[in-house]
Order: C-alpha cells, then sequence, then structure tokens
C-alpha cells in the first residue's frame, strides 16, 4: 500500500512540473512554477546536550576555602593537636591548626563558664573554625563528666550500660554525652570504642562492650547513629581493631592473629560504624603481622588502603596520639608526621606539633611529600567541618 501511495505522489509532482515552462522561459508570473531543492527549508534538529550535574554546595565550600589557603594554612588542618597549657589561642593562629583534643588538665576543677570562654578563645583565634574534641567514652575513660562542676554524674562504660537493659539505652547515653559536650563547645567526641573483646584479661576490655563482634556492631551502630543526630562528630577507634594486644602507650604491641580474624571478626564494629555515617576513624600503633609485618597500622599504607578500598572508607583517618612509646622507634629524627601522612592519614594527633608542621613542610619542599597529597587531606577536614556546621 505504501508503494502505491509512493508512487501516486511521484506522478502528481511530475504532472504539476510537466507545464511549467522550459528553462530561461517566464511563466505568467515570471517566475518558475517550480521550486528547486536549495530553496526549500533545511532542517536542523536541535542538540541533545548531556544533562548538568547539579551544583554540590558542600564540594563548592570546601574548593573555595582550599584555593584560599596557603601551604602552611593546608599542613596546620592536618594536625589534630593536643591542647597545650599555654598560649593554646595565639597557637592555634601562627600554625593555622585543624583542631584541639582536651583531656582532663583542660577541665579539671573548671566551671562551665571557664572551660566554655577557653574553647571560644582557640575559636576566634583561627582563622578557619577548629575540632575541639575530647574522650568522653564512659566508664574508665570520662574527661568531662569526671568533673562534678560540668556533669551530675560520671559516664558509664559500655558494659555498665549493657547490664542495664533496655532498648535504645546506649543512643540515650549518645545523645546525653553530646549535649554536654556541645554545650561547653567541644563538637568532635572520640568514641564510639569499636574494639571487640570477650577476654577481661584483655588491656582494652573494659573500655569495649565487651561481647561479641555481632553484638559490638550493633552497639556502635546505634552510637554513631544517635552522634550523627546531635550534630557532633565521631571516631570509631581503634582500627583495624586491638584484640587481645597490650598497651602502646608504653611500648610495641604485635598482633599475629590471621586475616581472616579481623574480616570475620574485628572488621564487622568497624563497618556498622562507616554505614551507619561515621566521620573518623583512628589507627591504633599495633603492628599487625597480617597486614604489614614492619610498621605499626598507624604507619603503615596497606593498612591504610585496606580501610579506604576493603571497607570503602571516605572519611577523615586519624593516627592515635603520635607521642606514645609505641612509635618512637619507627620515626625517623622526629618526623612521625611525615611517616604517619605517607601512610595515608589525613589528620596526625599529636602533642609536638610546633616541632612536627615544620618537618611536614620541609618533606614538601624535598619531594618527600606531594602537595596533591596535603590538598586531598586538608579537603577530607575540611569537609568534616562542613558536615558539623563550622564553614
Amino acid at each position: 500500500m505504501k508503494k502505491i501511495w509512493s508512487l501516486l505522489l511521484v506522478f502528481l509532482l511530475l504532472a504539476g512540473c510537466a507545464s511549467a515552462p522550459s528553462p530561461g522561459s517566464a511563466s505568467v508570473s515570471g517566475e518558475s512554477s517550480c521550486a528547486s531543492s536549495s530553496d526549500l527549508p533545511v532542517f536542523q534538529p536541535e542538540p541533545i546536550l548531556p544533562p548538568q550535574p547539579e551544583p554540590d554546595p558542600r564540594q563548592e565550600a570546601i574548593d573555595r576555602l582550599l584555593s584560599s589557603m596557603t601551604l602552611e594554612e593546608k599542613v596546620g588542618q592536618l594536625f589534630f593537636a593536643r591542647c597545650p597549657t599555654g598560649d593554646a589561642a595565639a597557637l592555634a593562629e601562627q600554625y593555622h591548626l585543624g583542631g584541639y583534643l582536651l583531656f582532663g588538665r583542660d577541665f579539671r576543677d573548671k566551671s562551665q563558664e571557664e572551660v566554655m570562654e577557653a574553647i571560644s578563645s582557640y575559636q576566634r583565634a583561627a582563622r578557619v573554625p577548629l575540632l575541639i574534641g575530647v574522650d568522653e567514652e564512659g566508664g574508665t575513660v570520662v574527661r568531662v563528666s569526671s568533673n562534678p562542676q560540668l556533669a551530675p554524674h560520671r559516664f558509664q562504660s559500655p558494659q555498665e550500660l549493657a547490664s542495664l537493659g533496655g532498648d535504645g539505652i546506649f543512643a540515650e547515653d549518645a545523645r546525653q554525652k553530646s549535649a554536654l559536650l556541645l554545650s561547653l563547645g567541644i563538637n568532635v567526641n572520640f568514641a564510639p570504642v569499636a574494639d571487640v573483646s570477650t577476654d577481661l584479661e584483655d588491656f582494652i576490655h573494659d573500655r569495649t562492650l565487651g561481647e561479641n563482634a555481632q553484638a559490638t556492631a550493633q552497639y556502635v551502630t546505634e552510637v554513631v547513629g544517635a552522634m550523627e543526630d546531635c550534630g557532633i562528630g565521631s571516631v570509631l577507634k581503634h582500627f583495624p581493631g586491638y584484640g587481645n594486644n597490650r598497651d602502646t602507650h608504653t611500648g610495641i604491641a604485635l598482633d599475629q592473629r590471621p586475616l581472616e580474624t579481623f574480616e570475620t571478626v574485628d572488621f564487622l564494629p568497624f563497618q556498622a560504624g562507616i554505614t551507619a555515617g561515621a566521620d573518623s576513624v583512628l589507627v591504633s600503633h599495633n603492628i599487625v603481622a597480617c597486614m604489614d609485618p614492619d610498621l605499626p597500622a598507624s604507619l603503615s599504607p596497606e593498612v591504610h588502603r585496606i580501610l579506604r578500598e576493603e571497607l570503602d572508607f571516605q572519611g577523615v583517618i586519624l593516627t592515635d596520639d603520635l607521642a606514645m612509646d609505641a612509635i618512637d622507634q619507627y620515626a625517623r629524627e622526629g618526623s612521625a608526621a611525615v611517616l604517619a601522612l605517607q601512610a595515608g592519614n589525613d589528620m596526625v594527633v599529636t602533642t609536638d606539633f610546633t616541632a612536627q608542621i615544620p618537618q611536614v613542610l620541609q618533606a614538601l619542599e624535598e619531594g618527600v611529600l606531594s602537595p596533591d597529597q596535603i590538598d586531598q587531606a586538608a579537603a577530607r577536614v575540611l569537609g568534616w567541618k562542613y558536615d558539623l556546621g563550622l564553614l
């Protein structure tokens, strides 16, 4: 049928043109009655452009701030320094610090007003708002609630809370801690402890839930979720899992457990915390032989690769305190911070930042560290601050 209509259309066209005058002759109107193909309108389809991504205000804020910063300012952001006893505000300004970690001495015998004023002075001195952190785990580690002027009671340990029973008890405890810390100007709690320990003899046992990996993972999920709802930063510790190792504050701890144990036990609470939205992961100083027999986890590129690639963590990676004895013999001429950044940490927790920051800048000048490494780490730190509403 289509063929018949096509032939008929051709016939009509030919019939219409047959009566047209020969080339060069004029029609009655003086113009040809048949238009040439060059006179016909040409259809030009509109180009199809790929959809443009929506602007990301978070990334725009990070990029804008990062592009305005000097190299010294970027390096300073990578230090979560132990708050010094004197000139803390001036030093935060001078070294462009990313944050201050407060300890018991920073709260001892102080009123709420005194603590708030001290923290406010640090923030006023900083061009980029500081992360202000503290270890308020509950139980044996309570920097703030150990002071009765600041809290009506000491926060209980995870094991003490578990013994009380009741749905949501960990979340409620986390909310109470977060409210107290935020009221003082503290925006990061170095919690929860995600280590798995069921042995009373383990060094880390008293700070853990004291139950198996599945129960610990549920505990971590509940705590991280509550902290995120409150708007306070969380820190999962101590990756890749402390296990039954001894105290790294006083020396080297060698973990000889097989990788399978980490994959089926120790990683589970960390993975749960990451899924729940944890902001940061703190890496221990244990030497984990199945991952890196030569370096403490905090200085091991392989341990950081596992955390980034296998656990898919994209947030801020922190070292444990580099002032611990377990690090001493690995730091070449005091360059522990350089080794930590080379390994893949985004932030360094240390007391001697006034010595470590110049060493990082020197490593950049000598090509030991690259500006791209610093930019990537600083961008993660700024992203954390953006998420906490500091930028």
